[in-house]
C-alpha cells in the first residue's frame, strides 16, 4: 500500500514534466505571414481584402512586387497606403473602382495594362473585401485573355467575388 502512494506522485511529476515541454514547443512565426488571407486565383497573382498596415512586409516576402489598390480615394481614411507599400519595397498602383459601376470595360483595361509588365506574376490586387478585385480580374481575363464566360466566373469566385457576381454575369453575357 505504501508503495502505491509513492508511485502516484512520481507519475504526476512525470506527466507535469511532459506537458510543460508542450507549452514551450516552438510555434509558427506569425510575423512572417500576414493576418490577411491572400487568395491566389492564378499563379503568382493574389487578391485580397484590405491589408493591415503591418502586413506589407510579409506580403512582399510572399513574392509580391506590385500592389494594385482598387479602393477610390477617401475610402481608406487615416492611412497612406502608398507610403506603406513603398516602405515595404513594392510598387504601388491605384485603379479607383467605385462599387458595381466601377466593374466596367475601362477599369478592366486599366487592370490589364497594370498586370502586363509582370504578366500578373508577383502582383496583389485588393479592395476592401476582395469582391471588386475578384470581379474586375474575371472581367479582365475574359476581355483581354480570352477566358470563356464560365471559366471567368469560376476565376472570379476563386479571386473573391461575392455580391458583385450578378454584375459580372451581366457584363460577361453582353457579348464577351
Amino acid at each position: 500500500m505504501a508503495r502505491n502512494h509513492l508511485l502516484m506522485p512520481t507519475a504526476l511529476i512525470m506527466f507535469a514534466g511532459l506537458t510543460a515541454g508542450c507549452v514551450h514547443a516552438p510555434t509558427a512565426n506569425v510575423a512572417t505571414a500576414p493576418a490577411l488571407k491572400l487568395l491566389e486565383p492564378l499563379p503568382g497573382l493574389y487578391t485580397a481584402g484590405q491589408p493591415d498596415a503591418g502586413d506589407w512586409k510579409a506580403i512582399h516576402a510572399r513574392g509580391v512586387q506590385v500592389v494594385i489598390n482598387l479602393r477610390p480615394p477617401g475610402e481608406l481614411k487615416n492611412r497612406d497606403e502608398s507610403a506603406e507599400v513603398r516602405g515595404a519595397e513594392m510598387r504601388y498602383l491605384e485603379i479607383p473602382v467605385a462599387g458595381a459601376d466601377g466593374i466596367n470595360d475601362s477599369n478592366a483595361r486599366a487592370l490589364h495594362a497594370a498586370l502586363a509588365p509582370t504578366h500578373g506574376n508577383g502582383v496583389l490586387v485588393h479592395c476592401s473585401s476582395g469582391n471588386r478585385a475578384g470581379a474586375l480580374l474575371a472581367l479582365e481575363q475574359a476581355d483581354f485573355d480570352g477566358l470563356p464566360k464560365e471559366k471567368a466566373l469560376e476565376l472570379g469566385r476563386k479571386a473573391g467575388v461575392t455580391s458583385l457576381e450578378a454584375r459580372l454575369r451581366q457584363l460577361l453575357d453582353a457579348g464577351r
